[in-house]
């Protein structure tokens, strides 16, 4: 494997010092991005398109052509292993994913497969090794996937919900059967990052988008306690050096301190969460990555770099901060003011 000429994300993240604060942004392949829209066309569809590992590769490469990132993240769905679980996953014109075979009882859980990650699941192991081949060691390559709570709110709900009462009411109703889908989960999440990484991914991060969504005791019984088990069955060691994790709860900013026992390596924080506090909560024990509002960037120049010096500030100094937005970036930003982001945040997080 080439060896890295932009390694600033992977020592940040290691809280190794690094001569400026390294961005990635989440969503960086998307569509904000005229060229990702033109090749998503050309896919035919959104599945297609991280089905096919030269296309997948083209759009995760297209922001780094654009912009001075620090890292690369792999194109591809949170939902792709509930699909290879067979639940039929599908996409509804304006209405995101969909399931045609959601899971309603003990018997549709106890009969989930376990998905192999290099025969159903391949089409994501070979795009992971054309973008690593193609990176050609520019900047690493991030894995990830979503959390076992967060892929069983899909899987149990049918698609996207604004309740939760499918799933939350499996939960209380049936904690037995939630406790086996999620433990299925963390198990093939874990085989499913490994196998991301014994392809090349450099860094890997847990998406838990709704762990939000869960009273504190519920949220450790039914998400914390499921990412603690696959950061503890991952590969910490590839290529020679450490594959840093990082954890991201979604309105999780109150769990910090225990999201931080996990043995992670980084914790990504939402924009309502005011990174100095969380700095001075969880001390030196893990990266913070993050947390500018994405709403921002429609904003103008001058209020972009503010708003980058200020969440640079509120860190403060030494390392063990990679910038991010606190969530995914908007479809309808102009493009011109990622720009201004990544250089703003290049120049004041020089050390």
């Amino acid at each position: 494997m080439s060896e890295l000429k932009n390694d600033r994300f992977l020592r940040a993240l290691l809280k190794q010092p690094v001569d400026t604060t390294p961005v990635w942004i989440m969503r960086q392949a998307g569509r904000y991005l005229p060229e990702y829209r033109a090749t998503r066309a050309k896919a035919g569809s959104f599945m297609d398109l991280c089905e096919n590992a030269d296309l997948a590769c083209e759009v995760t490469l297209q922001p780094l052509e654009r912009y001075d990132l620090d890292a690369a993240i792999l194109f591809s769905d949170i939902l792709t292993i509930p699909d290879a679980m067979g639940l039929g996953l599908y996409f509804a014109e304006g209405e995101g994913p969909k399931f045609e075979r959601p899971l309603k009882t003990l018997s549709d859980i106890q009969q989930l497969p376990d998905p192999d990650p290099e025969n159903e699941l391949q089409y994501v192991m070979n795009a992971v090794r054309t973008i690593r081949r193609e990176l050609n060691g520019r900047v690493p390559l991030i894995g990830f996937s979503g959390s076992p709570w967060t892929l069983a709110t899909y899987m149990v709900e049918g698609g996207t919900t604004k309740d939760f009462g499918k799933v939350k009411g499996m939960m209380f109703e049936n904690p037995q059967a939630m406790h086996l889908l999620l433990d299925k989960l963390a198990s093939s999440v874990t085989s499913y990052l490994n196998a991301q990484i014994a392809a090349g991914a450099q860094a890997v991060m847990v998406f838990d988008t709704w762990g939000g969504v869960l009273s504190p005791e519920k949220y450790k019984e039914f998400s914390l306690a499921y990412m603690q088990k696959i950061v503890s069955g991952l590969t910490h060691e590839a290529d020679g050096r450490r594959v840093p994790v990082t954890l991201f709860t979604k309105g999780g900013g109150q769990w910090l301190e225990i999201m931080a026992e996990t043995g992670c390596d980084a914790l990504g924080l939402d924009w309502t969460q005011d990174i100095a506090s969380a700095r001075q909560r969880v001390g030196d024990k893990v990266t913070l990555q993050g947390n500018m509002d994405p709403s921002v960037l429609y904003a103008s120049a001058d209020t972009i770099k503010d708003e980058v010096k200020k969440v640079i500030t509120g860190f403060g100094k030494g390392t063990g901060h990679v910038f991010n937005l606190g969530h995914g970036i908007h479809q309808h930003i102009d493009p011109d003011n990622v720009t201004v982001l990544v250089d703003a945040v290049h120049e004041y997080g020089k050390q």
